[in-house]
């Protein structure tokens, strides 16, 4: 029993070879699939991310079924991936290759053609996208791009967007002033005694 927890049943090397050769089969996948994979999972992508963690799992593991062995994959996996990580902050050039560029949906109010369909997005998930961040439409956005990182990012038109604080208390200060003038003109019309 023992034996079978801690002697990895094939070479060390043959397992961090598969497990790196699997991370950058599914990270290719992942950047064919395009942005919209990686946007909001739905149910449907939840069931191919399931099946292809145990698609994959004999390919990283190969006949190996020890702890010890899983161990390293499950090493190499977080390693590779931190490097990756790290790579990609400090390298503008591998994060375009990498991760793709944003991809603007609407300008200026209006659709921008063929994107919604390119990135297979459905309307509705635009418009709760445009909902969550205070719009009622599309004809109130300025601009809308889903990022590579699969965020939809929306730019209201100004006259759309919230009062922010520095409104409010601009408006304060305008009432104030409209209001001293009024007294003062109250002031002046009345008859003297």
């Amino acid at each position: 029993m023992w034996h079978d927890l801690v002697v990895v049943q094939i070479p060390i090397v043959e397992k961090i070879l598969r497990t790196i050769a699997v991370y950058v089969l599914i990270l290719v996948l992942f950047r064919l699939a395009g942005k919209r994979g990686l946007a909001g999972l739905n149910t449907f992508d939840m069931v191919v991310v399931f099946l292809l963690s145990n698609v994959v799992q004999n390919a990283i593991i190969g006949n190996d079924n020890s702890l010890l062995g899983g161990a390293i994959g499950a090493v190499t996996l977080i390693t590779v991936n931190s490097g990756v990580t790290r790579w990609l902050a400090r390298d503008p050039r591998a994060a375009r290759l990498l991760e793709g560029t944003p991809t603007t949906v609407v300008r200026d109010g209006r659709l921008v053609p063929g994107a919604l369909r390119g990135l297979a997005l459905r309307p509705s998930e635009l418009e709760h996208a445009i909902r969550v961040q205070n719009g009622d439409n599309v004809s109130d956005v300025a601009r809308a791009r889903l990022e590579p990182d699969g965020q939809l990012l929306v730019t209201l038109r100004e006259a759309e967007q919230s009062a922010t604080k520095g409104d409010v208390e601009e408006l304060r200060e305008r009432l104030a002033t409209i209001e001293r003038l009024l007294t003062g003109l109250a002031a002046d019309r009345r008859p003297p005694r």
